[in-house]
C-alpha cells in the first residue's frame, strides 16, 4: 500500500506505528499540492493526512477505521483487545489521543517560534513543491496552520495555560504507568498506545519545545514513545495483556471525562442545532469560536456504540468505572448523534468530512 502523508504528521505517524508493528508492507509518499488540491477532492471529497492507496485501486482515509479494517485482515496479534471491557476503554483512550491531544499538539508546534520555524520549513519543502521561494512557502504554511488549528481551534491568551497544562497532566499520568510496564495494557501495544502515540511521537516527542518538556518531566514517556515505534509483532506478539483495565489508568479516564467527552458533547449539540461554530467549557475554561465538526459527532457516536454494545458484567463494570471517574454523564448525554459522516457505514472508504490535519 502507499501511505500518502508526511514525515512530520501526527496521524501519519500513528498509522505507521500500527503498520510497523503488524509487519504490513507500505511505502510513504508526500501528499503534494496536486494530490491535495485536485486528485483527492475529486476522488474522496477532500484531502487529509494520511490517505492510503490500496493495490486494488481503492482509497482509504481516517486512521481509526483504517486500523479496524486492517485488523480484520491481519488479526494476530490483535491491537483491539478481545476482552470487551478492555476494548471499550482502549477505544476511549485512542479517541482522547486523536481528538483532545490534537489541540495542545498543534498549539506547541505553531505557537512557539522555534517549533513553528522548523516545521514550517520542513513541511513546506516536503508538501508544497512549487516554483516559489521556500521563505514564502514557509511563511504561508506557518500562518495557515496557526490560523486554522490554533486560533481557529479556540487557543488564545485565555486558554493557552489550560492547553499547556493538559499536556503536562497527561505526561504526569503516563510517566509512572510506562515506567512500570512496557505498554498501557501489558506486554504488547493496543490501540490505546497507538492512539496516544500519534501526538506523542511527531509532535510532542520530536518538536523542540514539547520534546524538551517530555524529556525533562517524563523520561519514561519519552522511552515509551520509542518503544511503540520499535515494537514488532514478530518479536513481542505473544506477550500477554493484563487482566481487565488497570487502576493506574483511572486518572487518564478521568481526564478524558473532564475534557474530551464534554468537548464532543458540546460539538454534537452545536451540530444538531446547525451552528458552524460553538463554545464549550471544560475544567472551568471556556473555548470560543471552535468550528463544529461532523466527524467529531461520528466519533462520539462510535464511542457510544462501543459502550452500548457491552452487556452483563462488562457493562456493569464500565458503568461503575465511568461513573466513579466523572466520565459516564458526558458519554451518555442525550444529544442527537446524526453526524452525516459515513452514512452508508463504509469507513474507511467513506468521503472525507474534515480538512487535512497536519
Amino acid at each position: 500500500m502507499i501511505v500518502y502523508g508526511s514525515e512530520y504528521s501526527y496521524f501519519t505517524g500513528k498509522l505507521e506505528a500500527y503498520l510497523r508493528f503488524k509487519g504490513i508492507s507500505y511505502v510513504r509518499r508526500p501528499l503534494g499540492v496536486w494530490m491535495y488540491s485536485w486528485k483527492l477532492p475529486r476522488l474522496l471529497g477532500g484531502a487529509q493526512l494520511p490517505t492510503v492507496a490500496l493495490d486494488d485501486g481503492r482509497w482509504m482515509t481516517d486512521t481509526t477505521p483504517m486500523i479496524a479494517w486492517l485488523e480484520e485482515r491481519h488479526p494476530e496479534p490483535a491491537v483491539i483487545p478481545a476482552d470487551p471491557l478492555q476494548r471499550f476503554f482502549a477505544l476511549l483512550i485512542e479517541d482522547f489521543g486523536d481528538e483532545w491531544l490534537w489541540r495542545p499538539a498543534m498549539h506547541y508546534r505553531w505557537s512557539h517560534a522555534a517549533d513553528r520555524d522548523l516545521r514550517a520549513r520542513q513541511l513546506a519543502s516536503e508538501l508544497i513543491r512549487l516554483p516559489v521561494p521556500l521563505a514564502l512557502r514557509r511563511r504561508w504554511f506557518a500562518r495557515r496552520q496557526a490560523r486554522l488549528f490554533v486560533a481557529g481551534d479556540g487557543v488564545d491568551e485565555r486558554t493557552r495555560p489550560h492547553v499547556e497544562a493538559s499536556y503536562a497532566r497527561v505526561l504526569d499520568i503516563l510517566e509512572p504507568i510506562v515506567a512500570e510496564r512496557p505498554f498501557l495494557l501489558g506486554g504488547r501495544p493496543t490501540v490505546a498506545d497507538i492512539g496516544l502515540f500519534g501526538s506523542m511521537f511527531r509532535h510532542f516527542g520530536l518538536d523542540p519545545t514539547p520534546g524538551r518538556i517530555m524529556r525533562t518531566r517524563a523520561p519514561s514517556v519519552y522511552e515509551w514513545v520509542a518503544r511503540v515505534w520499535a515494537a514488532r509483532a514478530d518479536r513481542i506478539g505473544t506477550e500477554p495483556l493484563l487482566d481487565g483495565v488497570p487502576a493506574d489508568l483511572d486518572p487518564l479516564i478521568h481526564e478524558a471525562g473532564e475534557t474530551h467527552l464534554p468537548m464532543l458533547v458540546a460539538n454534537a449539540a452545536a451540530h444538531a442545532a446547525g451552528r458552524r461554530e460553538h463554545d464549550f467549557e471544560v475544567q472551568g475554561v471556556s473555548y470560543r469560536g471552535v468550528p463544529t465538526s461532523a466527524y467529531r459527532v461520528w466519533a462520539l457516536a462510535r464511542l457510544r456504540d462501543a459502550y452500548d454494545g457491552l452487556d452483563g458484567e462488562p457493562r456493569a463494570a464500565a458503568e461503575r468505572r465511568l461513573a466513579s471517574l466523572g466520565a459516564l454523564e458526558p458519554l451518555v448525554a442525550a444529544v442527537p448523534l446524526q453526524s452525516g459522516h459515513d452514512p452508508a457505514g463504509t469507513a474507511p472508504f467513506s468521503a472525507v468530512t474534515r480538512m487535512v490535519r497536519d
